[in-house]
């Protein structure tokens, strides 16, 4: 796996980037995952015996990339799992669509279940059992010949939420092999990034905001990116 990219860390909590295309935390791939990369990180940067304590308390999808935070020790791992089970913590994503929208930004509402035995979410009936109401905002920011990037604010944090919903409004993903139109493409970079991170500090109380664009390959690289995180 590439280096390791630490974007903050102090006693309490550690910010860094997953790349793309890999697992959160281990799974039944045995591929590198996120999670024993930063303890393994923790471990030989402070000489600590045994497994180094780093509390997960949020996930990505594996084929998408950006920022997480993780928790130095039990304390700030239950303050951090709080804020983000009250919705006090804001994610904003960047998407690049196959499609450009109708609507130049929006308000997406559907309603989701998950598929379990398929690890696939479909759009359901309100009436169905089982489902759950997932919400988004989203903006147009840039449009490149049949494709645009789009700013996504979830305001539910229902799994593969962004993918299925834009899907849904036959503006799937570029390179989603599950949702889109790229079903044969699974080398290619899913255009899903998790840019920008808001969270209180777990006890100084300070209002930390981190934000930081994907690498500058496809299909990012169409985009001129710098300047949507230069807030």
């Amino acid at each position: 796996m590439e280096k390791l990219i630490i974007l903050y860390e102090d006693n309490q909590v550690i910010v860094a980037l997953k790349p793309h295309n890999i697992p959160t935390q281990e799974d039944a791939s045995g591929d590198e995952d996120m999670l024993t990369k930063v303890k393994s990180y923790v471990k030989e940067k402070y000489n600590k015996e045994g497994e180094a304590f780093i509390g997960l308390v949020h996930r990505l999808d594996r084929p998408t990339g950006g920022i997480m935070v993780f928790a130095r020790n039990s304390k700030s791992a239950s303050r951090l799992t709080a804020q983000f089970a009250e919705r006090k913590i804001k994610k904003t994503y960047y998407a690049i669509l196959s499609k450009v929208p109708q609507a130049k930004s929006g308000h997406l509402i559907h309603n989701l279940k998950k598929d379990e035995k398929n690890n696939i979410v479909k759009i359901v009936p309100l009436s169905e059992e089982g489902s759950k109401r997932a919400e988004l905002d989203y903006k147009v920011l840039q449009i490149e010949g049949e494709n645009a990037l789009v700013e996504v604010n979830p305001l539910t944090g229902r799994g593969h939420q962004i993918r299925v919903q834009f899907a849904g409004i036959n503006c799937p993903l570029v390179g989603d092999n599950k949702y889109g139109k790229d079903k044969t493409k699974a080398s290619t970079n899913l255009g899903l990034w998790a840019g920008r991170l808001e969270f209180i500090h777990p006890t100084t109380k300070e209002k930390m905001i981190f934000a930081c664009p994907p690498e500058n390959v496809a299909p990012w690289s169409k985009f001129y990116l710098d300047k949507y995180f230069l807030k």
